[in-house]
């Protein structure tokens, strides 16, 4: 099993020989020692396998550990030793002028992303994309960022470049709910399984268009509330509606940090009937905090996190009685008028998720489709042969590869419209156009021809249930 493992005493020896040594005369089989001396230390390769959990590690520019993922457990201290290598190593190439961007061992790829004072890595044994990794760790740097601003993290290391970052993180901001730490542990989880992520949009509740905007017209506010931004309403872990301003949308990267501050369980499992949490939104202001009051209208019995209808309100200023006042308004009026009740029964039900089967596209087994136009995606429940978590891992990282090529995202010297790749369990298409974007896995029994008409037979069947599909035309203030 690939494992992180600490540095013993005779590397660190080794390792010290050649990084004090003067750079004038440390020799090529020196450099070569030093990267295979990390290398070796991050990975053990002796019994890897495909889709084993990833390692994700956060540390300062002076070395310092701030977070370090450990799916297997075990004393995170004990990583001081790796830690330090870590930052000497990307200090190496920095003192070159260069960034360290990956590192590929064997079939396992170790990458990095500097956003100084914090420096950020991934080990990674999926075979997906590179840019897959890198956006997981820009994912991980927003989510501090909604912790402490970029204004703050600046001032504080300008003053003290040895700061121990995880003191603050876990104490200061989130006393109540056991620190940061929870909620990227929850974000890594997202990240495994969220498409939306990857594609950066929104992925909505498929709903009867005429409940959706009865819902969207309760939650209008009738007078001018000062300071709000978003109100947005959430059912199972997808978006029901969203007001907002005239003049401004919501970053998508922006709404997946809400999503995932509401259904850490720290927040999720809470027994308070709303919270009031401080948050940064880093593409709305990243010098900043808005508040956002979280209250559950339901929660799934079984405690499954994704589960439940979610309120959540975001405001810029001080007026907290009055959005409260205002929230509990609307949950009431959402209950007489029997919406509420129309959306659980719809997604109790299961009319809020549909089958790859609905379309009646021989060989198709499943499909995203992203509307470049609204921003948003859609795809159909993960059935037989992607019921399983290690064949779903499989398909999503299919789908990584190819929204990497059709985007040029890991330095290809061109985009590409259409990328075709055929392997012993299913074949896979993506496709873009200036409208959609298309990702489609078939039997791989099917010829090519077979895939390009399965594709327009899906964008055929989205064009006419959109209205379901999809958020459209949500009311704004």
């Amino acid at each position: 099993m690939a494992h992180v493992r600490p540095i013993s005493r005779n590397r660190l020896i080794a390792f010290a020989s050649c990084w004090f040594a003067p750079r004038s005369t440390r020799s090529d089989s020196c450099w070569r020692y030093i990267i295979f001396l990390f290398v070796t230390t991050i990975i053990d390769f002796i019994q890897a396998s495909l889709y084993l959990p990833r390692e994700y590690f956060v540390l300062t520019d002076a070395g310092k550990p701030v977070y370090i993922s450990r799916p297997g457990g075990g004393d995170q201290d004990g990583m001081a030793s790796t830690i330090g290598i870590m930052q000497a190593l990307i200090s190496v190439f920095l003192d070159d002028h260069d960034k360290l961007r990956s590192i590929n061992a064997g079939r396992s790829r170790i990458t990095f992303l500097l956003r100084p004072p914090l420096y950020y890595a991934c080990v990674s044994s999926w075979g997906e994309p590179e840019s897959v990794t890198r956006s997981h760790l820009e994912y991980l740097h927003l989510q501090i960022l909604s912790i402490v601003t970029a204004t703050q993290l600046k001032r504080i290391f300008e003053r003290r470049t040895n700061f121990d970052l995880r003191r603050l993180l876990n104490g200061k901001f989130f006393p109540r709910y056991s620190g940061a730490e929870p909620f990227m542990n929850s974000l890594l989880i997202r990240l495994e399984t969220d498409i939306a992520m990857t594609t950066s949009s929104l992925n909505c509740l498929k709903m009867e268009p005429s409940l959706r905007k009865r819902i969207a017209e309760t939650l209008l506010p009738n007078t001018k509330i000062k300071d709000m931004l978003y109100i947005i309403l959430i059912a199972n872990n997808r978006v029901v509606t969203l007001i907002r301003p005239k003049k401004h949308s919501i970053h998508p990267a922006d709404l997946h940090i809400i999503m995932n501050t509401i259904h850490s369980p720290s927040i999720y499992n809470s027994p308070a009937s709303a919270s009031w949490i401080p948050v940064c939104l880093p593409k709305f202001n990243p010098a900043g905090f808005v508040n956002a009051y979280i209250t559950f209208l339901r929660k799934d019995d079984s405690g499954l996190n994704e589960s439940g209808i979610a309120l959540v309100c975001i405001n810029s200023g001080g007026e907290m009685e009055i959005i409260r006042n205002w929230c509990d308004s609307v949950i009431n009026k959402l209950t007489t008028d029997g919406a509420l009740t129309a959306l659980l029964n719809a997604y109790q039900s299961n009319e809020t998720d549909y089958s790859v089967s609905q379309l009646g596209i021989p060989g198709l087994r499943h499909f995203i489709y992203k509307s470049r136009t609204q921003v948003q995606i859609t795809l159909p429940i993960f059935e037989d042969p992607y019921d399983q978590p290690h064949a779903r891992k499989r398909i999503m990282t299919l789908y990584q590869i190819l929204h990497d090529s059709i985007h040029a995202k890991s330095g290809q010297e061109a985009a590409l419209k259409l990328q075709y790749i055929r392997t012993d369990t299913e074949s896979v298409m993506g496709w873009i156009t200036q409208p959609f974007e298309l990702y489609i896995a078939l039997s791989p029994l099917l010829p090519k021809s077979a895939a390009v008409g399965a594709a327009n037979a899906v964008a055929r069947w989205v064009k006419k249930e959109e209205a379901r599909l999809f958020l459209r035309d949500a009311p704004v203030f």
